[in-house]
């Protein structure tokens, strides 16, 4: 028999491996991307201090769209954005979690791009 490959085991491989070549420091801190079927999560980390600066999500904080879909990356991604000037921050580097640079995650990226994030 045939046994399926774990997806979440393999992306975390892939995080892990991405993760050894990028950091966040103060003044290009790291946006972090967290997908789920149902939600999608942004995280802007100074790895040096090792704390979230910023965060935006689809879960709580009320949000009320589908948190699984294009439109709703999107609008993280200029929530995010719009909180990290606020804080100061105008440069990040992006951590795509091991998630392909495809999707939701592609356009998380987009939004925070149209809201003046530079990377």
């Amino acid at each position: 028999m045939v046994s399926r490959k774990d997806a979440n085991k393999a992306r975390l491989k892939r995080h892990k491996r991405v993760r050894a070549k990028i950091s966040g420091t103060a003044e290009r801190p790291r946006l972090a991307v967290y997908r789920s079927n149902a939600n999608i999560s942004a995280q802007i980390i100074d790895d040096v201090k090792g704390v979230t600066l910023v965060s935006a999500s689809t879960f709580g904080n009320g949000f009320t769209e589908n948190g699984g879909n294009k439109a709703a990356a999107r609008e993280i991604g200029k929530q995010i954005a719009e909180k990290a000037i606020a804080e100061g921050i105008t440069e990040v580097v992006f951590d795509r979690g091991g998630y392909l640079y495809h999707g939701r995650v592609s356009e998380l990226a987009e939004g925070a791009r149209e809201g003046g994030l530079k990377f």
